[in-house]
């Protein structure tokens, strides 16, 4: 079991938050402080208990060099803006020029230290880059589950220095994992989507032994239909993969786990803004059209599937949802969630980059349970590892 903020005294005490920091960038500045505005929690709870805040992070891959245009920076002023608090930042990540700036901060401000990547150290785990960094605070906040699936310094080794908890960031993503996999209501559907079966054959092998209903769309469907002799016409599919595909299919079978495939798809001849579109049985779609997302029908039965279910873990979209109308069978599907999310009888938990593009232009980001801003270290949950900087939190 991890600790939080209320298990221990924070007044006076310098926090060391690992935040991720790894935001979106355009033209010098933040495009999307998603991940900024997710440590206002921490922040104000640290400060609201008499704690200095110093956020670590790193910033893109410059690989144990500095490099100027992955400075921190330009960060900084955006967690100023955003936060609506002072902050001051360190031109280095450790040693004397960190410390002063640290010690030269006022109680209630924040002081953001330069990208922990410039020091190969980092990525290598290095227990005296660890103990480096943990001399400047009191106490270790891991607010990044996003950073999580990493064993670096900063995220795993740091921990055996200090007095290590979760953040509240990082205290609700745990909380709500535990409650879409851990010790679920039942029964359990999983949504996994996206383009390739190939990039998610370990999270396939691992939930159809934990959940009762496994819901497949995007391109990955197409490679399950295919391998079930179904006609894909053009459509992107891992034919390759049929095998694997038959086996997953077998292993669900045994195991009790529904499987949810389309029964009719949406089709068209290129994937482009303002192509002709048809909407058409599994079993008439034609050699020079593929297929781009569910049909209505499909849509339609898999949103009733979901009323008999109590959890819900989505990562992927359904169909090609970055170009109407191929969007419509993530929308529904995604409406139907939320709108049952609301109503109480549903914990929904979704998490993956292209998942959280899918729910915000659906509009229902906010009406999940939780949605995860993390990628890989989602990913990684979804496959059953265990997370590093998860588990130095339990050490």
């Amino acid at each position: 079991m991890f600790k939080t903020l209320d298990d221990f005294d924070l007044s006076g005490k310098t926090a060391l938050v690992r935040a991720d920091l790894n935001v979106p960038m355009r033209d010098g500045t933040v495009s999307d402080a998603t991940r900024i505005e997710r440590l206002r929690p921490t922040v104000d709870a640290l400060i609201g208990a008499g704690a200095k805040v110093v956020l670590l992070s790193h910033f893109g891959r410059p690989k144990g060099k500095r490099v100027a245009d992955m400075s921190l920076a330009p960060v900084a002023k955006a967690v100023e803006a955003v936060l609506g608090r002072p902050v001051t930042f360190a031109e280095e990540c450790v040693g004397d020029a960190a410390k002063a700036a640290i010690d030269a901060a006022p109680m209630d401000g924040i002081v953001v230290l330069e990208n922990l990547r410039f020091h190969a150290e980092e990525e290598g785990n290095d227990p005296d880059f660890a103990k480096a960094l943990a001399t400047l605070g009191d106490v270790y906040v891991n607010d990044a589950f996003s950073a999580a699936h990493r064993a670096h310094a900063s995220t795993h080794a740091i921990a055996q220095c200090l007095p290590a908890l979760a953040g509240r960031n990082m205290q609700a993503e745990l909380e709500a994992l535990d409650a879409a996999l851990g010790e679920p209501r039942r029964p359990v559907a999983a949504v996994v989507g996206g383009a390739k079966v190939s990039t998610k054959l370990d999270v396939l092998n691992h939930l159809v032994d934990k959940v009762d209903l496994l819901i497949i769309g995007g391109g990955m469907a197409n490679t399950f239909l295919h391998a079930m002799g179904k006609d894909v016409g053009k459509s992107l599919c891992e034919k390759d993969l049929a095998d694997t595909a038959r086996q997953i299919l077998a292993r669900a079978d045994a195991a009790g786990c529904r499987i949810g495939l389309p029964s009719d798809v949406t089709v068209a001849a290129e994937f482009a803004a303002g192509a002709p579109s048809d909407s058409v049985p599994l079993d008439a779609v034609q050699a020079d059209k593929m297929i781009l997302d569910i049909g209505p029908q499909t849509a339609e039965a898999l949103s009733a599937e979901l009323e008999s279910c109590r959890t819900l873990i989505w990562n992927g979209p359904m169909g090609a949802f970055e170009i109407p109308p191929f969007d419509a069978g993530t929308v529904a599907l995604a409406k139907k969630a939320a709108a049952l999310t609301q109503a109480g009888s549903l914990t929904s938990v979704a998490g993956g980059g292209d998942t959280v593009a899918a729910l915000a232009a659906a509009g229902v980001s906010e009406q999940f349970t939780y949605v995860s801003t993390a990628g890989g270290a989602f990913l990684e949950w979804m496959e059953g590892r265990e997370l590093p900087g998860v588990a130095a939190l339990s050490a």
